[in-house]
């Protein structure tokens, strides 16, 4: 049921009118009044005003209930393309840090810390998720990497790929912290 349809039903329920009383009274046609109410149809202008005045709620207010609505979907997009781009980008970073054979000491360690500190920022802006939620939002660009490289690979190849340049190990720091952050991070949210 749309937000608007809902308040139009919880304000007629709430005043103790049947849906062919508030028709009669907003002089809106019965069909029209249940359509709306089911989400079949959006009330617009007259009839929008016609039911807002017999049922004494503001209409500006209904209004502002549909552009919520309209919000909520375009945030929802815009936080999947931002999870998208930054999955990517920390899975490029790491293995652009561990990946080459002839990586230095320096790049691996800096990997193995931004292992632990990545996802531990990622975790003290998320308290509010459960761990498994927190693992599946922000470690699925691990999930598509080890496949993809189980694919490229095949098995053995990937396991000395993996071992060798200490791209496991800094899966494994970052899935942990992810999961057992609660652990590591004692705070009073």
């Amino acid at each position: 049921m749309s937000y608007i349809g809902k308040k139009i039903s919880e304000a007629r329920k709430l005043k103790g009118f049947t849906q062919e009383e508030l028709a009669e009274l907003s002089k809106v046609n019965l069909r029209t009044i249940q359509r709306i109410e089911n989400n079949n149809n959006e009330p617009r202008g007259k009839t929008l005003e016609l039911i807002c005045e017999v049922l004494q709620i503001d209409k500006g207010e209904l209004q502002d209930l549909k552009t919520s609505e309209n919000n909520r979907i375009g945030a929802f997009v815009v936080n999947a393309i931002f999870l998208i781009l930054l999955n990517l980008a920390i899975a490029l970073a790491f293995s652009y840090m561990v990946t080459p054979i002839e990586a230095s000491a320096n790049s691996k360690f800096g990997a193995v810390l931004l292992s632990f500190f990545m996802p531990f920022t990622i975790f003290y802006y998320t308290q509010n998720m459960t761990a498994t939620e927190r693992i599946f939002k922000f470690g699925i660009c691990w999930m598509i990497y080890l496949t993809t490289l189980l694919y490229a690979q095949g098995f053995r190849s990937a396991l000395a790929i993996g071992f060798g340049s200490w791209i496991f190990s800094c899966i494994l720091i970052y899935f942990g912290v992810l999961f057992y952050g609660k652990v590591l991070f004692k705070s009073e949210k």
